[in-house]
């Protein structure tokens, strides 16, 4: 329950977060061109806290403009507001199309505005997105990121890398042709030929050497295109050369066989069914191999010997059935050698945070396209479920990884709202550009049908991600 609450939390900081800087974006560049705002909303549904602003200077209507009454009440301040409903947010505008605007009000609705400035307040939005992991990257470059460095651990000569060539000891320093500074490196560039065909070319240091690298590559052919939650190094039998890692369970997940077992955490696993266990891979090995299989484990608590039953429940992963009981290790420290600190002065640091914008961009419109080709798994969409959990999870795990999500889910909602598909921020672009190009509006009733096609689209997209978090929990 109180991860339940933990992740609740999360969810709704990230949310109110994102939604902030993306309503501001609109609100923005709307004050700029003289479009009133009536209210900023954080969250839908029945406002719980609301204050307004100051009222907006008269400003004389454009020349020529027609005025045929005065003596309107005059406008009050935009309305800043929370909502019950943290799922979101929204600003309104003065807009002939919402209710009744007073003719001598006409020039501050965002419907009298030019075709271009309706362009921009809209786009503005999805901007804000993208400038807001700019700054979250660039912070993060500042500081400097930790990594582990991308060394082998003992490649299987069976595996998919063992028969490419590659072995223990060595370096991957780039992945077809992009270095690689750090393991989180290697799995961006492999997930991104996740669903594709041809060979992935990883480059790798000989050990001790600093200037000899070779060439590996590694054909594919549709890789992992069925996979409902892919693990591309794994899969490619690719293991970081990790210090020996005592079976201590460091968490476990609410309702999972370790849990109903009675394992807690500080446990460590001395045997599974009378066999020494060496350590956490030899552990995961007995549990993945043992779906549905009762297990006899000896572990150490507190000094003394404790035997417990654990039954793996069965889970799917690349096409294969292997055990799961929803339990952790404690975490280990890695040795300086093993550790890679990525940092740029504070003035350098803009350049490779925009690169990352991009690049994360880039492999976010490639993951629409392979998703709707079927070249990957529409199971891979994720909904607020699983948001919920990566942020609580990355929120524990520290700021430098909070940050890094929030920038990650970020580009994710400027690069889906600019899709073009009505209701969406990009639905109204297309609108406008069509209106830009051919000097007259799309006609209402196709606009009407294009917001129902749309709803249907998103409440669909909507329920396909909450039913993937169900199947995943």
């Amino acid at each position: 329950m109180v991860e339940i609450l933990q992740s609740i939390g999360a969810l709704i900081v990230t949310l109110s977060i994102l939604v902030t800087f993306h309503e501001y974006g609109h609100f923005w560049v709307a004050r700029r061109f003289n479009v009133h705002v009536l209210r900023f909303s954080v969250g839908f549904g029945k406002r719980i806290f609301s204050r307004y602003g100051p009222p907006p200077a008269p400003v004389a209507p454009p020349e020529g403009a027609e005025i045929r009454s005065r003596g309107n009440e005059p406008l009050s301040g935009t309305e800043f507001a929370i909502s019950a409903i943290p799922l979101g947010g929204y600003v309104k505008m003065l807009d002939e199309r919402e209710g009744f605007v007073p003719d001598d009000q006409l020039h501050l609705a965002f419907n009298r505005k030019p075709v271009l400035q309706r362009m921009a307040i809209v786009a503005a939005g999805p901007l804000a997105n993208f400038l807001l992991a700019i700054m979250a990257y660039w912070l993060i470059f500042t500081v400097g990121v930790t990594g582990i460095a991308p060394i082998l651990g003992n490649i299987s000569p069976t595996s998919t890398a063992g028969k490419a060539g590659l072995k223990g000891g060595q370096e991957i320093v780039a992945v077809d042709g992009v270095p690689t500074k750090t393991w989180s490196d290697v799995n961006m560039r492999l997930f991104e030929r996740i669903g594709e065909t041809g060979d992935i070319t990883i480059t790798a240091r000989e050990p001790g050497a600093y200037t000899v690298t070779n060439d590996y590559l590694i054909p594919i052919d549709h890789w992992m295109s069925d996979v409902d939650q892919p693990y591309p190094a794994s899969n490619l039998g690719l293991v970081l050369n990790y210090p020996h890692i005592p079976a201590v369970i460091g968490g476990l997940l609410d309702g999972e066989p370790a849990m109903k077992s009675g394992l807690s955490p500080g446990d460590e696993v001395v045997s599974v069914n009378g066999d020494k266990v060496s350590g956490w891979e030899a552990f995961v090995d007995k549990v993945q191999g043992s779906p549905n299989k009762p297990l006899d484990l000896a572990v150490k608590r507190k000094g003394q010997v404790v035997h417990l039953t654990v039954v793996p429940r069965i889970e799917v992963r690349d096409g294969s059935a292997v055990g799961y009981i929803g339990a952790s290790r404690q975490p280990i420290k890695l040795p300086p050698a093993m550790q890679r600190k990525v940092s740029y002065p504070f003035y350098e640091a803009i350049v490779p945070a925009v690169k990352k914008t991009w690049s994360v961009t880039v492999f976010t419109l490639e993951s629409i396209k392979k998703m709707l080709m079927g070249a990957i798994s529409h199971k891979n969409l994720s909904g607020p479920i699983t948001i919920a959990q990566i942020a609580n999870a990355s929120a524990q795990t520290g700021l430098e990884s909070f940050i890094g999500f929030i920038a990650l889910l970020s580009i994710s909602l400027g690069v889906l709202n600019l899709l073009p598909i009505p209701v969406l921020d990009g639905g109204h672009l297309l609108y406008y550009f069509i209106e830009f190009v051919t000097g007259k509006p799309v006609p209402e009733r196709i606009q009407v049908w294009g917001l129902q096609i749309g709803m249907f689209l998103i409440v669909s997209i909507m329920l396909l991600a909450f039913y993937n978090d169900l199947m995943r929990l």
